[in-house]
């Protein structure tokens, strides 16, 4: 898997910048999550962040309202929302799955801040293991670079 140019961040620069990052991460899933949560976490501490809170809540669905209360109460530079929904044989995937990235989405616009959508969606969980650490990769990597990378943008333009 390539890296896309965007990600390369200079360490100094992130150390010199003090960013204050959140994670929030559902407990449902927890075999995939865990492996999203620990692939961001690692990842921001390698990069040189040295302030990651974390908040663990029941399910995906919890993270928007979870989002929505750090991003009012705190100063976080970027807050890394981390869940997983596996498709079954009910529309509840499909009704979650919009619900969440839409409430996401919101608190995105809502807040001056960024909101990392780390919220897998897959058809079965063999995809989920592939995208959190398995032969796709991990997308909680991806999500605590972009978290960076969206935290120094917004410093950049206030």
């Amino acid at each position: 898997m390539k890296e896309n140019p965007t990600y390369l961040l200079d360490k100094n620069k992130i150390k010199d910048s003090n960013l204050k990052l959140a994670i929030i991460v559902s407990l449902w899933n927890k075999e995939i999550t865990s492996r999203l949560y620990r692939g961001a976490y690692e990842t921001l501490i390698q990069l040189g962040i040295e302030d990651v809170q974390t908040w663990e809540v029941p399910g995906s669905y919890e993270l928007i309202y979870s989002a929505n209360k750090i991003a009012k109460n705190y100063n976080f530079d970027s807050i890394i929302t981390i869940g997983s929904l596996i498709q079954g044989e009910t529309f509840h995937f499909e009704y979650l799955s919009q619900a969440v990235s839409q409430g996401i989405k919101d608190i995105n616009i809502k807040y001056d801040i960024p909101i990392i959508f780390c919220v897998l969606t897959d058809k079965n969980q063999q995809q989920s293991f592939d995208r959190s650490g398995g032969k796709n990769g991990n997308k909680g990597v991806e999500c605590a670079k972009t978290a960076i990378y969206m935290s120094l943008f917004r410093k950049s333009i206030k």
